[in-house]
């Protein structure tokens, strides 16, 4: 199971998800409690650099946002919504991982190889709609995100048999402020919930 920690604000959060073996870790660049300014995101990224993935995460971003960004902070990845990427100017190399949200289905097929699906408002901690997220994860490879905590990221998983999980507030001891044991245990319950069976696109791509 993928697993990405999302809105790292401190170096004890950044440390935590490592030393739990997350697969990736996310950094806030728009309007949040867990919004960095550059130079933060830059100095609290370092020790992961290699070591887990590096994700600018942003909503509805100006293209000059999307160039500083880029220049300064060089994530590994880009998270934004399915909208936003039309608009930008993104290079090749650069990874993206675009957000659909719960709701009216308004994107069009195919859909990208990997997204994240969560509610209609991000770090609410709101439970999003797993029914929707499992009819998505049996076209391509899905993170769940929205609302998960430790106590019911199993439950999630055997829902939606997701290729991974996205957490923010649900392992947070206040708004923006990541409690490093709360992000061991959702990590060790995640890669610890059984999957149920597998997808029939997990079936095609072999």
């Amino acid at each position: 199971m993928w697993v990405k920690i999302c809105g790292m604000t401190s170096p004890q959060a950044v440390d935590a998800a490592l030393q739990a073996g997350a697969d990736a870790v996310g950094f806030v660049f728009s309007p949040s409690v867990r919004r960095l300014e550059l130079a933060q995101a830059v100095a609290l990224a370092a020790p992961a650099r290699g070591r887990a993935l590096c994700v600018a995460v942003t909503l509805h971003p100006p293209q000059g946002l999307i160039d500083q960004v880029l220049q300064q902070f060089g994530p590994d990845v880009l998270q934004t919504d399915l909208a936003d990427l039309a608009a930008l100017r993104l290079p090749a190399s650069l990874g993206v991982l675009p957000v659909l949200r719960a709701g009216p289905e308004q994107w069009l097929e195919p859909l990208a190889p990997r997204i994240l699906f969560e509610g209609p408002r991000s770090g609410a901690g709101s439970i999003t709609d797993w029914a929707q997220a499992m009819r998505l994860a049996r076209q391509t490879q899905l993170i769940l995100a929205g609302g998960l905590t430790a106590m019911n990221v199993a439950d999630a998983i055997r829902a939606v048999q997701p290729f991974g999980v996205d957490v923010s507030s649900g392992v947070e001891a206040a708004p923006g402020r990541k409690d490093p044991q709360q992000i061991l245990e959702f990590v060790r319950a995640a890669r610890a919930a059984p999957a149920g069976g597998e997808h029939e696109h997990d079936r095609n791509r072999r």
